[in-house]
């Protein structure tokens, strides 16, 4: 098993519930002594572009934000920065062997690894997180809120994320390319020969490579919009 570095963010505080679900594009509420999670949620920069991906989980006394090890201290910095008066303190540990994530399987199951060079990148809608139901619609605003909502009920998701296998090597961020050599995507996550690519949604069953590797697509384990 492949585990990705991971820490915890605690969040604690009086405060902790609300601050949070003003941030998160998850509704947190359902979280509890009953329900401890973890649940999976994004957060996202004022243009809608996901910042962090989070599995938050209840700790009886606040919440567990746990992520990437290399976005812990520019996500806690900023979530800082959202504090103003609110009560709510933030403090980092490792994650736990029940936190850890398996990141072939996460891969394979099309649940994106935002690390540092996919920050910012993508939207929520980009990276199939509203078929994933990490993006509700119910709750309050958050950061980006309304690009994400603007994106889902016009129905303007022209790009989503796809699984594929490669002939060869490929790496994070290389061109995905068309038939006619034009760049039309990108490579998100790659583990061996299994990875994760944003394109045209018009695009995913044409002949496409990245470098001298030709890409066969491969189901997910959700369905993709028509």
């Amino acid at each position: 098993m492949a585990e990705l570095p991971s820490v915890t963010i605690l969040v604690a505080g009086s405060d902790a519930r609300d601050f949070l679900q003003n941030q998160l594009t998850q509704d947190i509420d359902p979280l509890g002594d009953d329900n401890r999670g973890p649940i999976l949620s994004a957060w996202c920069n004022p243009k809608g572009r996901v910042i962090a991906l989070l599995r938050v989980s209840w700790t009886g006394d606040g919440f567990g934000l746990t992520l990437p090890a290399e976005l812990a201290d520019p996500v806690v910095k900023r979530l800082t920065m959202f504090r103003f008066r609110s009560k709510v303190s933030f403090d980092t540990r490792e994650a736990t062997a029940d936190e850890a994530v398996d990141a072939l399987t996460a891969l394979r199951n099309g649940i994106a690894h935002v690390g540092a060079e996919q920050s910012e990148s993508f939207t929520p809608h980009m990276l199939n997180l509203d078929l994933l139901d990490v993006v509700s619609l119910d709750k309050g605003c958050y950061p980006g809120q309304e690009i994400v909502a603007r994106t889902h009920y016009r129905g303007a998701t022209k790009r989503r994320m796809f699984r594929f296998e490669s002939s060869g090597p490929v790496a994070v961020r290389d061109a995905v390319l068309d038939d006619s050599g034009k760049s039309i995507g990108e490579v998100v996550n790659a583990i061996g020969t299994d990875l994760l690519a944003v394109l045209p949604v018009t695009a995913a069953d044409s002949s496409l490579r990245s470098g001298d590797a030709e890409l066969t697509r491969r189901p997910l384990p959700y369905a993709l919009p028509d």
